[in-house]
């Protein structure tokens, strides 16, 4: 695998590769890699020959107060995996390099960014869709592949790409999860033992609800349940929310493909999951 830090050097392999006739997937993370990226790693090999990481924390999707400064940082373990699961190369670039030190230029997905996550975290929306869309252009891929588990956040990229004409296939991929149902996440590295324990209710909240949505009880009952059970737990929910699957509005009784968000906090850690289905 090789491993550059600068958009020249990025852009000289991509050239190589298109040269040869080659396709380009790439899957941007911000590190502190699990299984769950792997396997957005290993869905990009069967999608184009070549298949690009990058790992870069991003400062613009953080907020006051936020973990920007101890968000889990583990580069030569990273490496290792992305090396033993045959990722052709990893861009791994300084903040300086990203962006320049008087950018004045945001990427904004109205509406859309401002619901549920971004309600709580003013601004991270923007911070994604500025970021995502420069990796858009220093790569220039066929292809990028993110996971499910963020649904708001794949929403959001695939407005800004259908908008901004950005040609470039989106793909989402399941959430990984681990034998309890929890969803992985670098963030479930804050969690004690206890707290994995409990953490897991968040996924069973989710099952629940979408039993109910099938059995016909309304959706104003549900997220209402949804929310007791979660505090009855011990989370501090965010939301839990009945939406439709293609725009992220409040789902009504004739839509047939929905979408489950729910984002809680459990002591300091803020979890994210979800569930999509069809009725």
């Amino acid at each position: 695998m090789h491993i550059v830090n600068t958009i020249s050097e990025l852009r000289g392999a991509v050239k190589a590769w298109r040269s040869a006739g080659q396709s380009v997937a790439l899957v941007p993370t911000m590190g502190n890699l699990h299984a769950g990226h792997l396997a957005l790693v290993n869905e990009a090999k069967k999608k184009a020959d070549r298949v690009v990481v990058s790992i870069f924390v991003n400062p613009t999707q953080f907020g006051v107060g936020e973990d920007f400064e101890t968000y889990p940082r583990t580069e030569h373990e990273d490496q290792q995996k992305l090396n033993a699961v045959g990722a052709d190369l990893l861009f791994q670039p300084a903040v300086s390099e990203v962006y320049a030190p008087d950018a004045k230029t945001t990427v904004s997905v109205t509406g859309l960014s401002e619901w549920y996550c971004g309600a709580f975290r003013p601004g991270h929306f923007d911070g994604v869709a500025t970021v995502v869309c420069k990796l858009f252009n220093m790569v220039q891929p066929d292809t990028a592949l993110f996971g499910l588990k963020d649904f708001q956040q794949l929403t959001v990229i695939r407005t800004m790409v259908r908008d901004l004409n950005i040609p470039v296939e989106i793909v989402g991929v399941e959430t990984v999860r681990e034998a309890s149902g929890l969803a992985m996440s670098s963030r479930n590295g804050y969690l004690t033992a206890e707290e994995k324990t409990v953490a897991a209710k968040l996924y069973q909240a989710l099952c629940a609800a979408r039993d109910a949505v099938l059995a016909g009880q309304s959706y104003q009952e549900i997220e209402r349940t949804a929310l007791q059970f979660l505090q009855e737990s011990g989370f501090t929910p965010d939301y839990f929310s009945v939406c439709r699957a293609s725009d992220l509005t409040k789902a009504g009784e004739d839509d047939k493909e929905l979408v489950l968000l729910t984002a809680a906090r459990l002591n300091k850690t803020r979890l994210i999951d979800n569930v999509c289905f069809s009725r």
